[in-house]
């Protein structure tokens, strides 16, 4: 199953949006948006700061926020 994450996020004062379509797998549709997150954060030489997850029209931009900043394991 496919599923469709919006990501809104500020970069240097900007609002961003990236999208794309990505496979769930036996992943949690949350833990999917968590890596496009991770990967964003990677890609982008400035800081920057998520405002919305948009995941198949469903906001989980706390689900998102919940798994970021909890402590390493």
């Amino acid at each position: 199953m496919n599923v469709s994450i919006h990501i809104h996020y500020e970069c240097n004062d900007n609002k961003i949006m990236r999208r794309g379509s990505f496979r769930v797998g036996s992943k949690k549709r949350e833990h999917v948006a968590y890596d496009f997150w991770k990967w964003i954060k990677k890609e982008s030489p400035y800081s920057v700061k998520l405002e919305k997850v948009i995941c198949d029209g469903e906001d989980i931009t706390p689900l998102v926020k919940e798994i970021d900043e909890a402590p390493l394991r």
